[in-house]
């Protein structure tokens, strides 16, 4: 796993409830902040794609798509 260094600034008491834990639980307090945001994330929903452009053009659909190209690249 490659980690990247981040900084985050803790209210004092939150801080103080995070050593705790950390000693309590016999782990590092990055661990614990890792594994929270990967539950909290974990829990939220991700946000729907939406169309690149495709599907925008009036007289060509998304679906009809990749057929125009391949007919374009073969007049190439």
């Amino acid at each position: 796993m490659v980690s990247e260094k981040t900084t985050i600034y803790l209210p004092r008491e939150l801080h103080r409830a995070l050593k705790e834990a950390a000693k309590r639980e016999g782990k590092p307090q990055a661990a614990l902040i890792r594994g929270a945001l990967e539950e909290y994330l974990g829990k939220r929903s991700r946000p729907s794609l939406r169309s690149l452009g495709a599907g925008e053009d009036e007289e060509l659909s998304a679906r009809e798509s990749e057929a125009w190209l391949r007919a374009e690249w073969k007049r190439r």
